[in-house]
């Protein structure tokens, strides 16, 4: 396969077999795979070599998961992340979430079910990359589909992949309240395996961006008992 055409993953976990585990089933699936078993080594590759994905574990022997993503966040608004984290551990996921993952897999995987996972983020990125229309406009916001961006007053507003796909369902679907199976529908797909919070946690995120004062939102309005609605302009 021409590697010039095949998405690439930075794969950040110390331990060997299972970076090894998970590197051998990606690259048998088409993908080009890089390596790195500390944080430090995971932000000298990205550096490098600027991946599509990372598959970042959150327990890593210099630096934390969570710092690493924020890094990256900071270096990458569209870079995919998808945490590694332990079974039960539900704060982690939540907090993964919270600081731009895309996802998260729960330790011990299957290898074909993270391959599913990343396949199915790239879809839907593939989809939102192919737009009707050029741009949704809704009071002061502006979001260009072409590119990916997202503008209010005309200062743009950094976004992680799936804020940005959360913000285009909210605004093709103006004042309709959406439920949260909706949104995760809408936004991770019907083959999403999951907790519904994450819309929750991306909802708070949004807020923080993009109202002027998130403890009182005037565009996404919470529907209470269904999930949330964009607010149409007057």
């Amino acid at each position: 396969m021409d590697t010039a055409n095949r998405n690439r993953v930075l794969i950040v976990e110390d331990e060997d077999n299972i970076r090894r585990f998970i590197s051998i089933n990606l690259s048998q699936t088409g993908f080009e795979v890089n390596e790195a078993a500390t944080g430090t080594e995971a932000l000298q590759s990205f550096s490098d070599s600027r991946p599509d994905i990372i598959v970042l574990d959150i327990m890593l022997p210099d630096v934390d998961g969570f710092e690493i993503c924020r890094k990256l966040r900071k270096a990458d608004a569209s870079v995919i992340i998808v945490f590694l984290t332990a079974a039960g551990q539900d704060l982690d996921k939540i907090k993964g979430l919270e600081i731009g993952a895309d996802d998260y897999i729960v330790k011990p995987f299957n290898p074909l079910e993270l391959v599913a996972r990343i396949n199915a983020i790239l879809r839907r990125t593939a989809v939102s990359l192919k737009p009707q229309k050029i741009t949704l406009e809704s009071g002061p916001f502006r979001m260009e589909l072409n590119s990916n961006k997202m503008y209010k007053h005309d200062a743009l507003i950094e976004l992680t992949p799936k804020e940005f796909q959360m913000i285009r369902a909210f605004l093709e679907h103006p004042d309709t309240a959406l439920s949260r199976n909706e949104l995760l529908n809408l936004v991770w797909g019907e083959d999403f395996i999951g907790d519904p919070k994450t819309v929750d946690v991306h909802v708070r995120k949004l807020r923080e961006k993009l109202e002027d004062d998130d403890s009182k939102p005037q565009w996404i309005e919470t529907v209470w008992g269904l999930g949330y609605r964009w607010r149409k302009d007057d």
